[in-house]
């Protein structure tokens, strides 16, 4: 785990302009406090009866303490490909790898004050046995049916991330606070 905390006090990302052309190179730090848009990717992981993998977000996450979360969220380190940043991600969060992803949209949109981001969302399927997830990241895990998600977006959407929020509204509704760029 020390490797992963280091990485992150360091961890640099690519600057991107509303193209998704790298302009420039920021510490994540940096690039948050001004306003940076940089590059995020998403996994929506899934169990063999369609149920999908739902992460409750350790209380000491500097963003959206305790909220659910979708499988897996990171940033995409500089000259890292969303692909990557996705495998990468389940590795490290889930401690999973070797899963077929399937990649279903590129936004932009504001994640919260100065956080704006160009990123990919994938989905993939997980054996649950196999699932690690990272207890300093991650609080728990559950699985959540398509009518347990809706019902969530519909009931208790203070409960999740707002980001996971407008994913669950693009996937399920198809809409959401974001502009789909392809």
């Amino acid at each position: 785990m020390g490797g992963k905390i280091h990485a992150m006090i360091d961890e640099f990302l690519d600057i991107v302009n509303d193209f998704d052309i790298v302009i420039g190179r920021e510490t994540r730090a940096i690039a948050h406090q001004l306003g940076l848009q940089h590059r995020g990717v998403h996994v929506f992981l899934f169990d063999a009866d369609g149920r999908m993998l739902v992460q409750k977000r350790s209380a000491d996450r500097a963003a959206s303490p305790s909220l659910l979360d979708c499988s897996v969220s990171e940033h995409v380190q500089a000259g890292e490909g969303y692909r990557e940043a996705a495998i990468r991600g389940m590795k490290e969060e889930m401690g999973v790898e070797g899963i077929e992803l399937k990649r279903l949209t590129k936004f932009r949109m504001e994640y919260g004050e100065n956080d704006h981001e160009i990123s990919e969302l994938y989905e993939g399927v997980v054996i649950p046995a196999l699932v690690r997830f990272d207890p300093v990241e991650i609080e728990a895990i559950a699985y959540a049916s398509v009518n347990e998600l809706k019902s969530m977006l519909t009931h208790e959407r203070d409960r999740l991330c707002g980001w996971f929020v407008e994913l669950l509204e693009l996937y399920l509704n198809g809409k959401g606070k974001m502009q789909v760029m392809e």
